[in-house]
């Protein structure tokens, strides 16, 4: 056994060995299912950071793996009941590399990184079989020569591949020398029977083509089969939720939110550390990549704060995720900066849409944090700060106080420039933005004989005594009295079976007089 030829399955055995640990194996039946088929064989599976990217090269690595015996951990897992299990079970050579160790190793000289990498991995498959003998320097050509003689076939494994476009600025020519060397490596290479590469980013491209292009992608945009193998699904948290008796709806609310496919995913790092903790906050600053956010919202691509703006008011965002370079440092539009911030995990994207959002509280919290570093929101971070305080105005029925209030993001927050009812929705929602830790709110939300604008439902751990459900009906140059008539007659309260009273909000715009006025109403719903 070695370090990057034929490795143990410590590494694997370790993260079973957690008090929490949520059985993922049947990931290897996909990849079973892909051995020598083509270029179904490469597959590159993109995630953010703590998804489980690594958790499940390591699991690949311990199965797959000729230099350990691993029946003792799979026997209890899942995929020890799938027909391949036993077919395939410590019966490949393989090669693991963490490109960002060798990256490391070279103080960030791309050419030295792949020349380290090279020269370990000979090493180690020339003392494991020392009766092959060859003065063959380079990996692949090494590679080609052993299987001319053994006929012996690889599964090949790198974790962290993208570091290199992550971390290194400028030096573009060695970074296409990298995809190229990578490509010789892997591309049409029958000595290869699976490669299965993890990072971030998505496969970098020069130009139109990509030189590793047989791969088969499942980035944060199109997961495809992968999507419920990396992050924890609904029901999987849901479960841990009942075992450690844990509240899943708070659960939810912190940490869900990633749309892949029909699945909903969370981020494993941050659950398990709720649960292990019995704490809910936000575990995203122990990323690498929290520090980078505030420096790429501080970017303003044609309107990306605008964006921005919109974005943490609760909206969607249409973007085209297409024409992004697969880096960290080349960029041409704000399309560019949010589709890098999807796949870094700060907005969730919605595959059938092609919209972007804030994914849960975990997120809008780093977005405020941020925005307050980068000096740009000033104003923005001030509606967020007193937004608690409009909450408590607005339940004690303070309406001058609520109506002065929403005035004032209007006043101050100029990227929120007023044009029709819609820029007024969005004032109300950054004004509201405390409000999302008690009530889950809806828009356009179906009710009674037409569609409420706005409806704020408390959170089922929340305590209805404290927090009434809330209507709200927006006008321009009407009434918010005609705004609370249009509530009741429309029967919007129709949404709110179960609860016994909620409040009807009113407010209007007057473009001439450029007042708000609000309006509250307390509704019996039941007697």
């Amino acid at each position: 056994m070695g370090n990057y030829f034929n490795p143990d399955n410590d590494r694997f055995q370790m993260a079973v060995n957690n008090d929490i640990y949520v059985d993922k194996s049947e990931l290897i039946q996909i990849t079973n299912s892909r051995l020598n088929k083509g270029d179904k064989r490469f597959i590159y599976v993109s995630r953010p950071r703590r998804f489980g990217k690594s958790t499940a090269l390591n699991m690949l690595c311990a199965y797959y793996s000729k230099g350990c015996r691993s029946e003792a951990i799979f026997n209890q897992l899942a995929i020890s009941q799938s027909e391949s299990y036993q077919k395939y079970l410590n019966r490949f050579n393989v090669i693991y590399a963490d490109m960002q160790k060798f990256l490391r190793l070279s103080r960030n000289n791309i050419d030295k990184m792949l020349d380290i990498f090279a020269e370990r991995v000979i090493k180690e498959i020339s003392n494991a079989y020392s009766e092959f003998e060859t003065d063959e320097t380079d990996l692949p050509s090494y590679l080609e020569q052993f299987y001319c003689r053994y006929h012996a076939q690889f599964i090949i494994l790198i974790d962290e591949w993208d570091c290199v476009f992550r971390t290194v600025k400028g030096d573009e020519a060695a970074k296409k020398y990298y995809l190229d060397y990578l490509s010789s490596l892997l591309k049409e290479q029958p000595y290869v029977a699976l490669a299965y590469v993890t990072g971030i980013l998505p496969i970098k491209q020069y130009g139109n083509n990509s030189v590793l292009n047989m791969f088969d992608d499942s980035i944060m945009t199109q997961p495809y089969d992968f999507a419920p193998y990396i992050g924890l699904t609904s029901e999987e948290v849901k479960f841990l939720c009942e075992k450690y008796r844990v509240s899943f709806d708070i659960m939810k609310s912190w940490y869900d939110g990633y749309k892949l496919k029909s699945f909903e995913m969370y981020c494993p790092r941050s659950v398990i550390s709720a649960i292990e903790k019995q704490e809910f906050k936000s575990y995203w600053t122990q990323t690498e990549t929290y520090e980078a956010l505030s420096g790429y919202i501080a970017m303003d691509f044609d309107g990306l704060h605008s964006t921005l703006e919109n974005i943490l008011a609760g909206q969607k965002v249409f973007i085209d995720p297409y024409t992004f370079a697969n880096d960290m440092f080349h960029f041409k539009d704000k399309d560019d900066i949010l589709t890098l911030l999807v796949h870094l995990g700060y907005l969730g994207y919605d595959g059938d849409t092609k919209e972007v959002f804030i994914p849960n509280k975990e997120i809008a919290d780093e977005f405020v944090r941020s925005m307050r570093k980068t000096g740009l929101w000033k104003e923005t971070i001030n509606a967020v700060v007193k937004s608690r305080q409009l909450l408590t105005d607005t339940l004690n029925g303070e309406v001058q106080k609520v109506a002065a209030a929403i005035e004032e993001v209007h006043e101050n927050v100029p990227i929120l420039s007023y044009n029709n009812e819609q820029s007024l929705r969005f004032v109300i929602l950054l004004a509201y933005y405390y409000a999302r830790e008690q009530y889950n709110i809806f828009q356009e939300m179906p009710s009674g004989d037409g569609y409420a604008d706005i409806v704020f439902l408390p959170k089922p751990n929340i305590g209805l005594s404290d927090y009434l459900p809330l209507v709200i009906e927006l006008k321009w140059n009407q009434s918010a009295e005609t705004a609370i008539r249009q509530i009741k007659n429309r029967k919007y309260i129709k949404a709110l079976s179960g609860f016994d009273k909620a409040l009807l909000v009113g407010i209007n715009y007057d473009k001439n007089t450029k007042k708000h006025e609000c309006m509250i109403e307390e509704q019996v719903i039941k007697e």
